[in-house]
């Protein structure tokens, strides 16, 4: 196999604290940086990591001129198989509506009427999209189907672009053929029998939205542990539109991740801290919905594990840079730039229980961003500018120069 070697690198986010601290890194940060570094990526995997004086020979060697590389950013939530878009209910929002989670049905009507070779397109370009801007791995979720059909069929596109999906049946209750809402139990009867049966083979995660306006916390467990029953692991939306019991529902379950945590209390806190159940946050629906953003200082300063993700989707948040999600918990959410990159790279590979990505250490999977920037501090302090300069995934360049 060909050997590639990267030097010139100005600073190199390893996420790998044993073997920088070896070379260097200074032990309090949570990226475990290096300088003036190089790295050797072999058979797509990462060989070598330490300091460009110390690298050994390859067959090929690309200098990067002082550029900063970090891991490729990792994804943990999204909604990418949709049709339609719900730009003007985006624009009556920010003229004074609040957000509703009964928005979700509009897109429920577009996706059902769309063919899958129509949701596949959407959901490609979204994911190279993505890709250009330094996402490597991305998970992807159902729920907007709300059938037995359309969320199996939802799930076999999203399988033919990524491992990471998730069946999300219970995002929220369908309207009967009145358009009014349809009977929650009847609903959730349906997703933990014949839907969770046809889903089960196109997903990895079950996942539910527990929010006032979806499904209730024994509601919600109900799908967990029957998701959990047909071998699929579980994840939760959680503590979005107001405080309740869905975050420490989740730290009871066991569940790997939690998603949003924006309205937390003191109990949930400690739940987390205790239980380590990733909080993902989502910034760019804070941003979008004009809600309070979550307190990752608060989270952080109590051990808990962090993720950052984007939550692309059309309705509550339809962004698809972690790059602006990184801007936005350093503005917004108390986090430094070093804690947000690492939130979107080894905290989003914690959130889908993967140590193969997330981190640039020997072994891992060669999956790397290469700035236009000297510092990963820049993709905070240059918000909504082009930085990504080439993006590499399994140790080949995909995008970029």
């Amino acid at each position: 196999m060909t050997s590639v070697l990267l030097t010139g690198i100005g600073e190199l986010s390893t996420n790998d604290p044993r073997r920088a601290h070896e070379a260097g890194a200074d032990p309090a940060d949570p990226l475990a940086r290096l300088h003036d570094a190089a790295l050797v990526v072999e058979d797509g995997r990462v060989a070598w990591t330490g300091r460009a004086v110390e690298a050994p020979a390859a067959d090929v060697a690309h200098d990067l001129g002082g550029r900063a590389v970090l891991p490729g950013f990792v994804d943990s939530h999204s909604h990418l198989v949709h049709a339609g878009d719900r730009a003007e209910e985006f624009e009556a929002r920010m003229a004074g509506r609040p957000y509703a989670a009964g928005g979700i049905r509009t897109t429920v009507a577009a996706t059902r009427a769309a063919t899958d070779e129509q949701l596949l397109a959407r959901a490609t370009a979204l994911v190279a999209e993505m890709l250009r801007q330094g996402t490597t791995t991305v998970e992807v979720k159902s729920g907007y189907g709300l059938t037995v059909r359309d969320e199996a069929r939802i799930l076999a596109v999203a399988r033919q672009l990524t491992d990471e999906t998730t069946f999300l049946g219970a995002h929220v209750v369908p309207t009967g053929p009145d358009g009014r809402p349809g009977d929650p139990a009847a609903y959730v009867a349906l997703v933990t029998g014949a839907m969770l049966e046809a889903c089960a083979p196109h997903a990895r995660w079950v996942d539910a939205f527990c929010e006032e306006g979806a499904f209730d916390a024994d509601q919600a467990r109900a799908v967990l542990e029957a998701g959990a029953r047909a071998g699929l692991r579980g994840r939760l939306h959680a503590n979005q539109l107001t405080a309740g019991p869905g975050v420490r529902l989740a730290c009871e379950l066991g569940l790997v991740a939690v998603d949003h945590c924006t309205h937390l209390a003191d109990a949930d806190v400690d739940a987390l801290a205790s239980s380590g159940t990733v909080a993902t946050l989502l910034p760019a629906v804070e941003f979008s919905t004009r809600q309070p953003f979550p307190d990752a200082r608060r989270l952080l300063d109590a051990g808990v594990r962090v993720a950052l993700a984007s939550d692309c989707n059309p309705g509550s948040g339809y962004s698809s840079s972690l790059p602006f999600c990184v801007a936005l918990a350093v503005r917004e959410t108390g986090m430094t730039a070093a804690e947000a990159v690492h939130a979107a790279t080894a905290g989003g590979a914690a959130a889908l229980d993967r140590d193969d990505v997330g981190r640039l250490a020997p072994g891992a999977r060669a999956d790397l961003v290469v700035l236009d920037a000297p510092s990963v501090v820049h993709l905070a302090y240059r918000p909504g500018v082009p930085l990504v300069h080439a993006v590499w995934r399994g140790g080949r360049p995909v995008a970029g120069a």
